[in-house]
């Protein structure tokens, strides 16, 4: 097999392959010989991007403040972003890493389709390549979603996409077209609705690892979020399962309140979760950046407080830290993959809720808002706030008329579209989708930085700078790829 080039653009990156990526662990001669069901399977498994983005795109969100001069530590990728200016290199947590990890993703899940395609593998397989496709499509999204422009509903999305690959690669150097963001868009909806006919949860021994319905599901929420198309995310939302939201979304105010902090950390990612509908391996090291000077800090931890969230409670979420004010939500339990137990080093990882329910419950609740089903949007939030927020009784439930006073808007979409992001703030906090619906809904991003003497001044990223793409990797231009504008 040749190498796949979009995986690193660049054949001097070769050498940093990890011993611990699973699919380029294996002989390239071995990995020709895809000639059984099992085998697809197994390739399968490995089309997830196993790279972080919780690191670069938190701290260019609104989910990060500086600290002050002298406190916390500094490196490049939770800095740059920060100040929404390019890192270099690959690094672990870095915009290029990413990128690559979700090149390897594709390119896994393309091998598995032509051994499909090259095989008589029969009905067995098809959950598999139903995996595969909607695998492809969500590596695809990410990208698209990181690296171009964000879609815009409602116009022609003509900007520079991504390159979207279908096919393995037979040469080292291939070029490769970015196309725009509407024909990406496309794309990745053809292999979305394709692979989800195929998919079935009975076909892994750990479906929490794997494309299911009900995780394909919340990945189509999010998507047709983003496409403006509502009621196709009500369906979605809706399709992930019979059982009331209420009883599978994050049980922060009461079983997770009730947990020590270790059995919390591990609580967050168990795949035998109700509200976990997608993990992914993860290797990263975002959980070991405790404290970072631009990040999670004392202004940020106000909006867990008393009178911060319109219930006029506290959210009952684990305000942790390492040393004020360096405060963590602690979701990210540390795995360890030892490479050499003589000298017991290797590599760390975290398993990432890449998918879950409380994101589809308020991405449907959203949807209803911006129908104008106000109802149904308040009553999905508030099946969210009764599982956030301490003490919270039927009495501290959210109507039109608490929402136009407690953010002093009159209409009642924008109100409860207001009330549904921020309380998506909160809960997502380090796990970087903030950074997503600042993207999808065109917010303008304020950093506050401070000088060597104290002085506060603020920077703002307004809805069209071109520093809200993130760069893509230099070496992508070997292949034909045009890097973002600057």
């Amino acid at each position: 097999m040749k190498i796949f080039k979009l995986r690193y653009l660049a054949l001097a990156t070769v050498v940093f392959l990890s011993s611990c990526d699973k699919y380029l662990d294996t002989a390239p001669d071995n990995r020709t010989e895809i000639n059984s069901v099992e085998k697809v399977a197994q390739l399968v498994a490995t089309a997830y991007p196993e790279g972080d983005y919780y690191t670069f795109a938190e701290a260019a969100s609104d989910n990060a403040e500086d600290k002050g001069s002298g406190v916390g530590t500094l490196s490049d990728v939770s800095q740059r972003p920060y100040y929404w200016q390019d890192v270099q290199g690959a690094d672990r947590g870095s915009p290029s890493n990413y990128w690559n990890k979700c090149y390897e993703a594709i390119a896994a899940a393309n091998q598995a389709l032509e051994a499909i395609d090259n095989n008589n593998f029969g009905n067995a397989v098809l959950p598999y390549k139903g995996e595969a496709l909607v695998a492809r499509a969500y590596a695809h999204f990410m990208l698209v979603t990181f690296y171009s422009k964000a879609y815009v509903i409602g116009s022609a999305n003509s900007s520079p996409g991504i390159p979207y690959v279908t096919e393995p690669e037979t040469t080292v150097i291939k070029s490769y077209d970015r196309s725009t963001v509407a024909a990406t868009y496309e794309k990745i909806e053809k292999d979305l609705v394709e692979g989800m006919k195929l998919l079935s949860a009975s076909a892994y021994k750990v479906p929490k690892y794997h494309f299911t319905p009900a995780a394909a599901n919340a990945f189509a929420a999010r998507f047709y979020l983003f496409k403006g198309e509502w009621q196709k995310v009500i369906d979605h939302a809706s399709a992930i399962s019979t059982d009331s939201f209420a009883n599978i979304i994050r049980p922060i105010n009461s079983t997770l309140y009730d947990m020590s902090s270790a059995d919390f950390n591990a609580a967050f990612s168990r795949s035998d979760q109700k509200y976990n509908l997608l993990l992914i391996n993860l290797y990263a090291s975002y959980q070991r950046l405790t404290s970072p000077r631009y990040g999670y800090g004392a202004n940020l931890v106000k909006m867990f407080a008393v009178g911060s969230n319109i219930t006029g409670k506290a959210f009952a979420n684990k305000i942790l830290y390492y040393a004020v004010p360096n405060y963590t939500t602690y979701k990210h339990k540390e795995y360890f993959y030892v490479t050499n137990q003589v000298s017991n080093i290797g590599i760390t990882y975290l398993m990432s809720p890449a998918l879950t329910t409380d994101e589809a419950l308020l991405n449907r609740a959203e949807a209803y808002a911006q129908l104008g089903q106000f109802d149904k949007a308040l009553a999905d939030v508030n099946t969210a706030l009764a599982a956030y927020v301490r003490g919270y009784t039927n009495a501290d439930a959210a109507t039109l008329t608490k929402v136009a006073s407690f953010y002093g808007i009159s209409d009642p979409k924008e109100g409860v579209i207001k009330l549904i992001l921020e309380t998506k703030k909160a809960q997502f906090l380090q796990e970087g989708l903030r950074w997503l619906d600042i993207l999808r809904t065109r917010m303008t991003v304020k950093h506050n930085v401070y000088d060597s003497q104290g002085n506060e001044t603020f920077i703002e990223l307004t809805a069209d700078d071109n520093r809200r793409v993130f760069q893509i990797p230099e070496e992508a231009k070997l292949s034909g790829v045009p890097l973002n504008p600057r």
